[in-house]
C-alpha cells in the first residue's frame, strides 16, 4: 500500500486518483449564492483589513500563519463564521483517503474548517487552505480538493477557498457519479470592489 501526501500531488493525480472532474462550464457567484449588499461598516472593517495587509505585503513576504492572522480571522469574523451554529476547527488531520483501485492512501492535514455544530453529521460550511503571499494561491488548489472532496461522504456539496492573501480562488465541489468541481472567478483582497465581492461571497456561504 501506498502512501501519498495531499500537499504533494499534481492537479492530474486528484483528478484520477479521487475520480473528481472539473466542471468548465463559467458560472458566477451569483447563479450559486445569494449575494447581499454590505453595511457602510462591513465597507469600512474591509478597508482596514486591506490596509493591516498591505502594511505587511510592502515589507516583503507575507507568511502563511499571518496570512491566516491577519487576513482570514477577521474576514471570517466579519462574514459571520464564528457564531452559533458554526464553529472553526483548526490544522485537522483528514481520515486516510483510501484508494482501492490504486492500492493507494492519501493523508494530509487541512488548514481550516468551518462546520454547522447543529447537523449531524456536522456538515462542512466551508474549508479552507492558506499559501504565503509568494505562492500563487492555484498551487493549493490540488490539496484543497483532496480535502474537501472528502466533505462529500456525507453531503452533497462543499465549498471550498484557497488563498495567499492577496488572491482568493473558490472551489464548488458536488457529489456525482464521477464527483465534480467548479472554480470560481478570482477575488482578490487589493481591488476594493472585488475585496467587497469576497466578504460577500464569504457571508453568503456562511449562511447556507
Amino acid at each position: 500500500m501506498v502512501t501519498l501526501n495531499a500537499k504533494n500531488l499534481t492537479l492530474e493525480q486528484v483528478h484520477q486518483l479521487l475520480k473528481l472532474e472539473e466542471d468548465s462550464d463559467d458560472l458566477s457567484f451569483t447563479e450559486l449564492l445569494a449575494l447581499e449588499p454590505l453595511t457602510e461598516f462591513e465597507q469600512q472593517e474591509i478597508s482596514q483589513i486591506q490596509n493591516d495587509f498591505r502594511y505587511y505585503l510592502n515589507a516583503g513576504k507575507v507568511a502563511e500563519g499571518q496570512v491566516k492572522l491577519l487576513v482570514l480571522a477577521p474576514l471570517l469574523r466579519l462574514a459571520g463564521f464564528y457564531r452559533p451554529p458554526i464553529q472553526i476547527l483548526l490544522e485537522q488531520d483528514i481520515a486516510e483517503i483510501t484508494i482501492a483501485d490504486e492500492d493507494t492512501t492519501i493523508s494530509g492535514r487541512l488548514d481550516l474548517l468551518a462546520i454547522n455544530r447543529h447537523k449531524a453529521p456536522y456538515f462542512w460550511v466551508l474549508v479552507i487552505e492558506a499559501k504565503n503571499s509568494q505562492i500563487d494561491s492555484l498551487a493549493g488548489l490540488p490539496q484543497l480538493l483532496t480535502y474537501a472532496f472528502e466533505g462529500l461522504k456525507q453531503q452533497e456539496s462543499v465549498w471550498a477557498l484557497t488563498t495567499n492573501g492577496v488572491s482568493y480562488r473558490f472551489a464548488y465541489l458536488q457529489s456525482a457519479n464521477p464527483s465534480i468541481y467548479q472554480l470560481l472567478p478570482e477575488v482578490n483582497l487589493i481591488d476594493r470592489d472585488r475585496a467587497i465581492q469576497l466578504l460577500q461571497v464569504l457571508k453568503a456561504i456562511c449562511q447556507i
